[in-house]
């Protein structure tokens, strides 16, 4: 470790079922770190623990968020305690695809060191990277539209929940192995009383909008809508796909005057002419003089969504019906797999300059890491048997946001195999079946929807895989629990087959019924040639 660290914790350090590895960043008051698991995976961690949500089972590896509440003056300590509450708070409440996770809050309890005794630890879901890292890598990546459409789809699932994050930015802007995104640093985050939420008074100029900044401070902290993510949104934008800030100025000083004089009407946004058409009438949306005139965070996904061809519909927390609990996020759609590269420096809520020292908010350095389309995903499905790659996000995503474990990507995969050869604009009018999941328009309807309700009108064809796939997966989450527990054979070819006749027939007929079988053998043989080698 080459500089000082806020939270020096030396490697093989335990703490509850982890073990300490190499240091990822530090910031002025928090340090992260690698760590592996070394203990039971379901059983509570010794120590004193917060248990898990659902008591789910842990990772192999986490990021460790050491931050030292055990040692400070008076002031500081309550200033830091409040910021971790507030993260907390959100980490427990919030479980969303575009959210880092939180999988457990330790405490630790180590008299003999006291530097670390009393810190509170935040065990969270380790990315490979983080966007400031991956722009100080290659400026204007060539998937700078397929993230920003994951981190809209965060915002919105932030915002549907009913909070604002206060500091949206590339460093707090994580990215997965698998080059999907992940919100992250939610100590600035608030819960939504009415239109307003109250955040500690800090922020970074670049993406703070003209309102907030010399806004009045309260007791209570400084109040802040939805549209200040908004705002930080069109500035990220504008950024990632022109490297350059859309406002004036060679610092961050000048560039906050700048605002305050775009706000008075004195000056214009400086939109740079490299900006594409659609993104440019978004970015526009999101920097308006006053709150009053930005665009929704529904209307602004949308829109983006629109740009990026992704298809999504806005985010709605789910109301489902037991029929389909378990089967309510918002999946990713198929256009989003072309997130490519990932940078192996990481930021949870820790700002690291370009050199690597602590503080500034730059990106981080290190050796990159490359995360292709062609690879996505192949940890859960084989990359050479001719999936194609640019379904093969869509597909992971869809299976990972049903809670029945024999729905998983390589049971959608073999059946849209066989169901259509991956064909999205499959159309067979005999048998009433279209796209690439082969979808009945009437029953489609039904499953259409991630809310669980049913669609207003029978939807007509074409179907754009963004549609079908997570329908698909609707449908399956929603078979698989009504299958017999008695029935022998393959739980997944069961289930393919149940979505050809139904699971009343599967279960009547004792199996696979006779009609279907040569289906459910084509299955099974894909079963086989999809799965990575050890997880046949």
């Amino acid at each position: 470790m080459t500089e000082p660290y806020a939270v020096p914790v030396p490697k093989g350090y335990r703490v509850g079922v982890w073990e300490v590895r190499e240091p990822i960043a530090t910031g002025a008051f928090g340090s992260v770190y690698a760590a592996r698991r070394t203990g039971d995976a379901t059983g509570r961690p010794e120590g004193r623990s917060r248990p898990r949500a659902g008591d789910e089972e842990l990772p192999r590896t986490a990021a460790l968020k050491f931050l030292p509440t055990g040692t400070a003056t008076p002031r500081r300590l309550t200033h830091l305690r409040e910021l971790i509450e507030r993260e907390v708070e959100l980490y427990r409440r919030l479980r969303h695809p575009r959210l880092v996770r939180m999988y457990e809050t330790l405490t630790v309890d180590d008299p003999d060191r006291p530097e670390l005794d009393g810190a509170t630890v935040l065990v969270l879901e380790r990315a490979e990277g983080s966007l400031s890292a991956l722009l100080a890598a290659t400026p204007r990546p060539a998937a700078g539209p397929a993230l920003l459409a994951q981190v809209c789809e965060g915002l919105a699932q932030l915002h549907g929940a009913g909070w604002v994050h206060g500091d949206l930015k590339p460093a707090n802007v994580l990215l997965m192995e698998d080059g999907s995104v992940r919100l992250a640093d939610f100590n600035m985050a608030a819960e939504l009383e009415g239109t307003h939420a109250y955040t500690p008074a800090f922020s970074t100029p670049d993406y703070t909008p003209p309102e907030l900044l010399w806004t009045e401070i309260g007791e209570r902290g400084r109040r802040i809508r939805p549209s200040a993510d908004v705002w930080a949104f069109g500035v990220l934008a504008h950024l990632v796909l022109t490297d350059s800030f859309p406002l004036p100025g060679a610092t961050p000083v000048a560039r906050r005057d700048a605002a305050a004089a775009y706000a008075r009407g004195t000056d214009e946004l400086r939109l740079s002419p490299e900006l594409p058409d659609d993104w440019r009438r978004i970015v526009s949306a999101c920097l308006t003089r006053t709150h009053a005139d930005r665009i929704t965070g529904e209307a602004l996904l949308r829109r983006v969504a629109a740009a990026t061809g992704t298809g999504h519909r806005p985010f709605r927390p789910p109301r489902l019906s037991p029929a389909r609990r378990g089967f309510g996020r918002t999946p990713v759609a198929a256009a989003v797999a072309a997130a490519a590269t990932a940078v192996a420096a990481l930021a949870y809520g820790i700002s690291v300059r370009a050199d690597g020292a602590p503080g500034g908010g730059g990106g981080g350095s290190g050796a990159t890491a490359h995360v292709s389309a062609a690879a996505y995903g192949a940890a859960e499905l084989r990359t050479d048997r001719g999936i194609p790659p640019a379904y093969r996000l869509l597909i992971v995503e869809t299976a990972h946001d049903c809670d029945q474990k024999d729905v998983t990507p390589v049971l959608i995969a073999a059946m849209l195999k066989v169901e259509s050869d991956f064909d999205p604009d499959l159309a067979d009018p005999a048998n009433d079946e279209y796209g690439i999941a082969r979808w009945t328009p009437r029953v489609l309807r039904w499953w259409m929807n991630e809310d669980g309700t049913p669609g207003e009108t029978v939807p007509q064809p074409p179907f754009p895989p963004a549609e079908s796939i997570p329908a698909m997966g609707r449908y399956l989450c929603w078979i698989a629990p009504r299958l017999h527990e008695e029935l022998p054979g393959d739980r997944r070819v069961l289930i393919a087959a149940a979505y050809r006749r139904s699971y009343r027939t599967v279960n009547k007929a004792g199996g696979v019924p006779s009609d279907v079988r040569g289906y459910a053998d084509r299955v099974a043989h894909f079963l086989k040639e999809y799965a990575p080698p050890g997880k046949r």
